[in-house]
């Protein structure tokens, strides 16, 4: 029977996105006296699990193919614009949508409107510290895991 494939590049990005929303999690059942499920799954908040998985995934392509291979330039590339597109169109969403929200609250307040509207999801992009700490929270899972077993 073969042994189970070891995917360093695969491991390293997915652990790196499950410690991302697990903590994640942590830190809004702190900030906010609560846990939400959702945020175990949910984009948006700090750190970055995005962020997170697409850096690790590059760290660990630098490390097994060597910088100067075309794997590593597609997966740094891809980082960035993972990495501009949480702070920037995701982020600028959430931001609409939370003035959307509250529009539609004042709007069913003044109307006396008594059912409830689908709130649209605020948290979808990321600060840029939010994006930063992902990143290096990636680099150093993706340092840290072994490339074989």
């Amino acid at each position: 029977m073969n042994e189970f494939p070891y995917n360093y590049v695969l491991l390293s990005a997915v652990v790196s996105w499950c410690a991302a929303q697990i903590i994640k999690t942590i830190i809004h059942a702190i900030q906010y006296r609560t846990f939400n499920p959702e945020r175990l799954f949910g984009s948006g908040g700090m750190p970055s699990s995005h962020s997170a998985l697409v850096c690790a995934a590059t760290v660990s392509c630098c490390r097994q193919e060597g910088l100067e291979s075309a794997v590593t330039a597609v997966m740094f590339l891809m980082a960035l614009v993972v990495m501009y597109d949480a702070m920037g169109v995701r982020r600028a969403a959430g931001l609409h949508a939370r003035e959307l929200n509250r529009l539609n609250k004042i709007i069913m307040e003044k109307n006396s409107v008594s059912e409830k509207t689908k709130q649209l999801k605020e948290y979808i992009g990321h600060t840029p510290f939010e994006v930063l700490g992902g990143a290096v929270l990636g680099i150093i899972i993706s340092l840290f895991m072994p490339m074989t077993i």
